[in-house]
């Protein structure tokens, strides 16, 4: 949210020497908004005057979720203020690429290829040779060979579908 707000306080404008109880009332308010006051990366004016009676100062003020990080501050480009007698307010979007995962690679509940892939499974188990086993190294060596059985039969059985949003969750 930005806005020129014109409301002076000390807190974004260390020019102007006095705290407004207006600004408190404003900030909770901004709060209740899950917003926080960001903070310019160059302290420059944001509404400049052409008369000699009025100060210049930051009234133009920028709040940003404070869970974004991506916002996490603006620029003042005080050469733009013409026409008007106020700054633009820029803000970097960091735009970072996601993946997004279109397929997923499963064996449906019910279907042959599980009924094929369980049982397949448990007489592999049965097959592994736990006569040997006599200390931590040699337990490791059956988990290891269940871990090969069990990819061995997953790369077997599994079919890889498209995700939809119509997709029933297994």
């Amino acid at each position: 949210m930005t806005d020129n707000f014109n409301i002076r306080n000390s807190n974004w404008d260390l020019l102007y020497l006095f705290y407004l109880i207006y600004s408190n009332f404003f900030v909770d308010i901004v709060d209740i908004f899950y917003l926080s006051l960001s903070y310019s990366t160059n302290s420059v004016f944001t509404r400049y005057l052409d008369n000699r009676n009025n100060l210049n100062s930051v009234i133009n003020l920028m709040f940003l979720r404070l869970d974004v990080l991506e916002f996490d501050n603006y620029t003042i480009l005080p050469e733009s203020q013409y026409p008007s007698d106020h700054a633009l307010l820029i803000v970097d979007i960091h735009i970072i690429k996601e993946f997004i995962q279109d397929k997923r690679c499963t064996i449906i509940k019910g279907s042959k290829e599980d009924l094929k892939f369980i049982s397949t499974l448990i007489k592999s188990i049965k097959r592994i040779s736990t006569s040997q086993l006599m200390d931590k190294e040699s337990l490791e060596l059956i988990v290891q060979e269940f871990i090969r059985i069990l990819n061995l039969l997953w790369q077997k059985h599994f079919k890889c579908i498209k995700i939809t949003k119509h997709l029933k969750k297994w």
